[in-house]
């Protein structure tokens, strides 16, 4: 289905409108039209957009009406460059998947932070509904223990059944516990409706992807580990993803992996390696994806560290 509908290969504008400072620097000069254009070069059929329930939320739930034409520019550039957009709420009142750099807390136990999502979605779904041949809605990204996959299997159903009231038929995105995790995707509900797909994240293994990360504790910021010490293989993958892929076939669903990619301390070559490995897989199973991601944020593949690389890697996004 997404690839048919245009979202099969894309790339995140990660830091755009969310892991970020807000300044209205960053918001108008991070990414710019000649972005779009270059994406679009580059083979891209989509992007996915981050964005912060604060670029559109006041603290009282007030909606900030630059936030909302910020994002018409977005969809008309997109439009401009022949691209369809995933509109990714990173953030949410109460909730973010970054303990290392947030202090959102509370949302799975609060039935009003879990209302001004609902809310948030309505006002996104009224405004963009219309856009469904090429934008879709993906609910909240990463969701983290598995404490919360009850409740947020009620919350995304809530959520989906008050957007289809303005939006019926724009595809919607609903990930996992364990940061979406592809081993966790069996424990979604089966899909709302036919619109409904089932989204993951890869950054396994994490001491390859992740080598010399400063915000995580699950590997050692020292240690560093080439692809042959990572035991990478297709193999690998195919055990990674078969349950997500199997949760899938039995619920008449389909996948989208929305976000993979390699740490910029990795030599390009061996990141080379890592990309064109999980993408045979990707492609031998039709999983739709978009890499993370297009600039800086540790994974920039637009970044001059992969200038000499650069055009084998766009063969395997």
């Amino acid at each position: 289905m997404l690839k048919s509908k245009g979202f099969y290969k894309g790339i995140n504008f990660g830091g755009w409108f969310s892991q970020c400072d807000y300044s209205k620097e960053r918001l108008d000069n991070f990414i710019t039209e000649a972005d779009f254009a270059k994406v679009s070069e580059w083979g891209a059929d989509h992007v996915r957009i981050p964005v912060d329930y604060n670029i559109f939320e006041s603290n009282d739930g007030s909606y900030k009406e630059d936030g909302f034409a910020r994002l018409d520019r977005i969809f008309a550039l997109c439009e401009k460059y022949n691209l369809n957009a995933v509109l990714d709420l990173h953030k949410t009142a109460g909730f973010s998947f970054d303990d290392y750099g947030e202090s959102e807390s509370g949302f799975f136990e609060n039935e009003q932070l879990q209302e001004r999502f609902y809310r948030l979605w309505e006002e996104f779904a009224k405004r963009y509904g219309n856009l469904s041949d090429r934008v879709a809605f993906e609910l909240l990204n990463e969701v983290t223990d598995r404490e919360f996959i009850g409740t947020w299997n009620i919350i995304s159903r809530r959520c989906i059944e008050r957007i289809r009231a303005y939006a019926p038929d724009t595809i919607i995105l609903v990930g996992s516990y364990d940061n979406n995790s592809a081993p966790a995707v069996p424990e979604l509900d089966k899909p709302f409706d036919d619109k409904v797909v089932y989204n993951f994240h890869c950054y396994e293994p994490l001491k390859f992807t992740h080598q010399g990360a400063y915000w995580t504790n699950k590997i050692k910021q020292e240690d560093r580990f080439t692809f042959e010490e990572s035991n990478i293989t297709p193999e690998f993958f195919e055990e990674l993803f078969a349950p997500a892929i199997e949760a899938a076939k039995r619920n008449n669903t389909t996948l989208y992996c929305g976000e993979y990619g390699v740490i910029e301390v990795v030599p390009p070559e061996e990141a080379l390696k890592w990309f064109r490995c999980i993408n045979s897989v990707f492609e031998k199973h039709g999983i739709s994806r978009s890499v993370w991601s297009y600039k800086e944020m540790d994974f920039g593949i637009s970044d001059s560290r992969l200038d000499g690389v650069r055009n084998e890697l766009l063969r395997y996004i």
